[in-house]
């Protein structure tokens, strides 16, 4: 029982410091608002980069990144993972223009192409 007693203090330091290095990663889902439209359907590719950052996948997975990419086709919402960034939309297929909003402290910069030779860009920084 000794034994066990003087591994306790050990054990509850370790949980302590690993709590307090948990909260000092970002959450993949909680910066900058972006939205894609495509009002009639078109398929396009977005690509946005900003400065590198470990975010949190899960409680069991953390990761260096600086860059998301998607691709779909009519609307799609989400957020960056910081209050950065540069994002490129492409439009590659379909009828109808593609748009790119991204909003910061409440104020949107938005973006649109018809052409898929010219993406549509937005930079936050």
């Amino acid at each position: 029982m000794r034994r066990i007693a003087r591994l306790s203090p050990i054990v509850l330091v370790l949980t302590a410091s690993s709590a307090v290095a948990q909260g000092s990663n970002t959450d993949a889902y909680d910066g900058l608002h972006f939205h894609v439209a495509a009002p009639q359907g078109a398929n396009w590719s977005l690509e946005c980069r900003f400065r590198p950052m470990q975010i949190t996948i899960n409680q069991y997975e953390r990761r260096f990144t600086n860059q998301l990419r998607y691709s779909g086709s009519g609307p799609r919402a989400g957020r960056l993972p910081g209050d950065n960034g540069r994002c490129v939309l492409t439009k590659t297929g379909g009828a109808g223009p593609v748009g790119l909003a991204l909003v910061k402290n409440g104020v949107p910069r938005a973006a649109g192409t018809l052409d898929p030779a010219r993406p549509a860009a937005i930079d936050v920084f």
